[in-house]
């Protein structure tokens, strides 16, 4: 993202300080399993959101944030612990509470106008009142003149003006967003995510708080008053960070700055004991993303040139990428694993091996990359040494996607043979047949054996 177009345009003036009253939103002791998993995807959060604030949940896909959001707003309950809305328990959907989805979720037969009166239809509010409040919230968030319009007609940031719309409109407590500006496209994004500021300070919002989930960290300390950071595998909150700087607030500026290498120090500390990263599992349970070989390379390349000559502060290396955490960190997770990258304190440095994959012939890239998969991914090396032993040097996947099974989910255990899948193809480690499914020794480019 362009760090120019990061600033407020207008001053506005500051909303008033949170008041002494308790909590709008309590969560205690929340744990949540999905189906018959040994593992939460939530663990023990605690969470409070008080008026007049914006709060991030931060972290990576998988971390239990969008999940939290659901649980929140009453469309799932936890496995274990208690949620309040003003002091309510929460067992079904809230009626203070209002949601903005990643995925717009407009109905593509109703008009924008239509759209945004669904809400209050639902709560009985009569015709005339409905109408009333709909165009009120539609002139609110930019897109007065489009009432008649379907969302086929609308681009995708004016789509999410009537999401948000439709939220606004039955004036709710507390404002719950699950990544709104992730599908947009960078400039959508930046001049939505300024509207909304534009409009929360100034106060004329119908909200008292905003609770949103996001993996963008910039966007988070853009927007938030306060940053409550998760891990993953399983979810908890392992940092909150107060942002205690005043709006409008400059990308460029030394403490915006200061703040978002903090932020991506606590996310890349390496966990006691751990080299691996955040990777859940040991051995060959070890759940891989699924990261290209050529992704790789193309890090371990960009990391070795200038400026950054083989050690690079993480946050404008992702700028320069265009790539957010969610995209950065299993990239570089992946070269701490395989030893051509030590992360830590929010920068990638590179090995020794690391920088000698950079300076290598292709051929000797793939021998380098091999030798490394095989001696620190134990699946690679379990896949490898089951083919040499056997005298047909061949073996199906499904029997190796059984054993990963039997510790991880079906998706997990797909994601991570896939991932085996491509560095074996790269590294010329083993081959595989997709219309078979088996492994083998098999050259690629002659005739299997017999």
């Amino acid at each position: 993202m362009d760090q120019t177009a990061a600033t407020t345009p207008t001053p506005t003036p500051s909303r008033p300080s949170p008041s002494l009253h308790g909590p709008l939103v309590r969560v205690e002791h929340l744990r949540h399993f999905y189906g018959s998993s040994d593992t939460p995807v939530l663990d023990d959060v605690n969470v409070t959101l008080i008026d007049n604030e914006i709060v991030a949940l931060l972290g990576r896909s998988g971390s239990g944030k969008s999940t939290l959001l659901r649980i929140i707003a009453g469309l799932m309950p936890p496995t274990e612990g208690r949620v309040t809305i003003c002091d309510q328990p929460v067992d079904g959907p809230a009626g203070d509470v209002a949601m903005v989805f990643q995925s717009f979720a407009l109905f593509p037969w109703l008009t924008v106008l239509e759209n945004v009166e669904i809400g209050l239809e639902a709560q009985g509010v009569p015709a005339e009142e409905q109408r009333k409040r709909a165009l009120a919230a539609i002139d609110l968030i930019g897109l007065d003149g489009y009432e008649s319009a379907f969302p086929k007609e609308l681009s995708g940031g004016m789509r999410q003006r009537v999401g948000l719309a439709r939220a606004l409109v039955v004036h709710p407590k507390v404002l719950l967003m699950d990544e709104p500006f992730s599908a947009l496209d960078v400039l959508t994004a930046e001049t939505l995510r300024t509207d909304l500021l534009d409009l929360w300070c100034e106060g004329r919002m119908p909200i008292s708080s905003i609770l949103m989930v996001t993996h963008n960290i910039e966007e988070a300390v853009l927007m938030c008053d306060r940053i409550l950071v998760f891990s993953s595998n399983p979810g908890r909150i392992v940092a909150e960070i107060k942002v205690e700087l005043p709006q409008p607030r400059n990308r460029l500026e030394p403490k915006f700055r200061q703040l978002v290498d903090d932020i991506y120090a606590r996310m890349t500390a390496r966990p006691s004991g751990r080299r691996e990263g955040i990777f859940p599992g040991t051995g060959i349970s070890l759940v891989l993303p699924r990261v290209s070989p050529n992704l790789l390379a193309g890090m371990m390349e960009a990391v070795a040139a200038p400026p950054y000559n083989g050690r690079a502060d993480m946050p404008p290396l992702a700028d320069e990428l265009h790539m957010e955490i969610d995209d950065l960190f299993p990239v570089a997770e992946m070269l701490q694993l395989l030893r051509f990258a030590e992360v830590a304190e929010g920068d990638i440095r590179l090995t020794d091996p690391g920088k000698a994959f950079v300076r290598s012939e292709p051929d000797a890239r793939k021998k380098l990359f091999a030798q490394h998969v095989l001696t620190y991914v134990p699946l690679a090396g379990h896949i490898k040494h089951i083919l040499d032993a056997r005298g047909s040097h061949r073996a199906p996947a499904s029997r190796f996607r059984d054993e990963l099974e039997d510790e991880m989910s079906e998706e997990a255990a797909e994601q991570t043979l896939r991932s085996i899948i491509s560095f074996a193809r790269y590294g010329e480690m083993f081959a595989y047949d997709e219309e078979s499914g088996v492994f083998s020794l098999d050259n690629p480019g002659e005739e299997p054996k017999e």
